[in-house]
């Protein structure tokens, strides 16, 4: 039976672990070739270490051992020329281009508003909203060009449709890229690309799985473990569960890049575990 992606090819950023990596093994598993770009470095001042470049190289080898191609770059969203290149590059190795996850994004230490430097507020908007129109300006020409249409989904969060408090820079560039999202679905229309956003909840990865997550949601306690912010996590959700997985992500994003979406555009789509309606 053929993949519901099969024959495609996707591209998509963040990809070296995380939901990143998740999003392009379960594509390669419905049959779609992955080009996959991911900064593979450190960010300042996140409360977490960034991913690495064997960590893009595993995910390498998790689409190959599925007999898809992969072509893997080390890139930075915030570097449009750069990004442009990887996927100028990988399309020109795998022929064409389908499907665009805009994945890549940083989490941070909380900060009041009033409190956040400059750097920090610049360093979030610059990863998770102009990273992420960084990725569909790259990918539009290549999907306008192969006259087959499209989807392009853009990684937002709970965090794109409510408040949070002390992640001012966060709320906000995730905000932002419903906007974009929103303005790319109906220029992209014509040409029968759609574009969509995810809002994911908590999910089981570095960015929730720190030290510093943790003493955010128990600051009564000086070190506190990912058991001691179980019921914290907990109070996030409707459904009684403390997060969800990558997997869970993918499987959202492997419904809108599929046919069975075709008519589907302009959503917002929330994997939240029922977060929006506590």
């Amino acid at each position: 039976m053929a993949g519901r992606v099969a024959g495609k090819v996707a591209f998509i950023t963040g990809a070296a672990r995380g939901q990143g990596r998740s999003h392009a093994v379960r594509l390669a598993q419905e049959g779609a070739d992955i080009i996959a770009v991911d900064v593979c470095e450190d960010m300042p001042g996140m409360p977490y270490a960034g991913a690495t470049e064997a960590d893009l190289a595993e995910t390498v080898k998790e689409v190959e051992a599925l007999d898809r191609r992969i072509v893997a770059t080390k890139a930075d969203v915030r570097d449009f020329g750069a990004l442009k290149a990887a996927l100028d590059n990988g399309v020109a190795q795998l022929g064409r281009l389908d499907i665009v996850s805009a994945n890549a994004g940083i989490g941070s230490s909380p900060y009041a508003a009033q409190d956040l430097a400059e750097q920090t507020w610049q360093d979030m908007i610059d990863v998770n909203l102009t990273g992420v129109w960084h990725t569909a300006k790259a990918a539009i020409p290549h999907l306008a060009a192969g006259g087959r249409g499209g989807s392009i989904v853009l990684t937002s969060s709970a965090a794109g449709l409510q408040a949070y408090a002390n992640i001012a820079h966060y709320v906000s560039a995730k905000h932002g890229v419903v906007g974009l999202m929103r303005t790319l679905a109906l220029e992209l229309a014509p040409h029968s690309i759609r574009v969509n956003s995810l809002h994911p909840t908590t999910v089981n990865t570095p960015m929730i799985r720190n030290d510093v997550t943790y003493q955010l949601f128990r600051p009564d306690l000086e070190n506190p473990t990912v058991d001691d912010a179980t019921d914290a996590f907990l109070t996030l959700n409707a459904l009684p569960i403390k997060w969800v997985e990558a997997v869970d992500i993918s499987n959202a994003l492997l419904f809108l890049a599929s046919d069975e979406a075709r008519y589907i555009t302009g959503v917002t789509l929330p994997v939240d575990a029922g977060a929006q309606i506590k």
